[in-house]
């Protein structure tokens, strides 16, 4: 998390058990028996030890949503900022009033305070 690098890496679990009868796990990387990747994790690009773990798929899964949008290719493992010029930001549309009209009115009786809803709606429809 610290240089925003991603990258997926499958383990092979398997769960045995001691000569004692107590259960341990072995995690394996192409055949090669590799500490657990929650013991202590590295990221493979700038060494630090805060990465997040997820979900086998979600780095590629981001990196194809990224083609889709930018439409070209991105390095794979390389976070960064977006290219400029690329889906720039427009200014929200103004929207133009249907009618010349200001509304409807409401119209009370002189000397009429209106009850406590009718207060109360009416300063809902102010705010």
């Amino acid at each position: 998390m610290k240089c925003g690098y991603g990258w997926e890496q499958s383990y092979a679990i398997e769960h045995h058990t001691d000569g004692k009868g107590q259960p341990f796990i072995m995690y394996k990387v192409n055949g090669e028996r590799v500490p657990s990747p929650l013991s202590n994790p590295t990221c493979l690009n700038c060494g630090g030890h805060v990465v997040r773990i997820m979900r086998a798929g979600t780095v590629s899964q981001v990196n194809a949503t990224i083609d889709r949008l930018y439409h070209h290719r991105i390095a794979p493992g390389i976070a960064g900022p977006v290219p400029a010029g690329e889906n720039p930001p427009r200014p929200p549309r103004q929207r133009r009033p249907s009618h010349d009209s200001p509304g409807p009115v409401a119209v009370n009786e002189p000397g009429r305070r209106p009850g406590l809803l009718a207060r109360l709606l009416g300063r809902l429809r102010r705010s």
